[in-house]
């Protein structure tokens, strides 16, 4: 991804999205901002699906399409109380990376297999906790880690 300093300069931040069949609802961006420096986040697919087509995100993650000349890109808007950084990649990269998330977990599937009644009982008063139930197994269609999609981009 290039991360966009305040003059509107891009610059080259090393990114790794990973995906996870085990947490099918979200999406994690790692940036390598140096040798030994990782920032993590963590949000919706949902919401990086939807910010390919149109504004998407309110608060910490707002995620947009837009063009760099004739290449479109996707924005990523993120703020934490440290700041907010705005970042974008090619949208084509990004919309094949998700692409094969939905391989692993259709989108509207992420919950099957879980009984979120059963689960949420377990938050009221007088009600045992127990462990929670093992995702149902997907066929593995991708890349090297079985339990997810990596992408990595520049």
């Amino acid at each position: 991804m290039e991360l966009l300093l305040p003059s509107g300069e891009p610059v080259t931040l090393p990114t790794l999205l990973s995906y996870r069949s085990y947490d099918p609802l979200a999406v994690r961006i790692v940036f390598h901002t140096d040798a030994d420096g990782r920032v993590p986040w963590v949000f919706a697919r949902d919401l990086l699906a939807q910010g390919l087509h149109r504004p998407s995100g309110q608060g910490d993650v707002q995620v947009w399409p837009g063009a760099v000349g004739h290449e479109e890109v996707l924005n990523l808007a993120l703020s934490s109380p440290e700041g907010t950084a705005w970042l974008r990649a090619p949208l084509h990269v990004v919309a094949e990376w998700l692409e094969r998330t939905h391989r692993l977990v259709p989108a509207g599937q992420e919950a099957d297999g879980y009984d979120l009644d059963a689960e949420l009982s377990c938050l009221l008063p007088g009600t045992r906790p127990r462990p929670l139930p093992r995702p149902r197994p997907l066929p593995f269609s991708g890349p090297a880690d079985p339990g997810g999609a990596h992408r990595r981009s520049k």
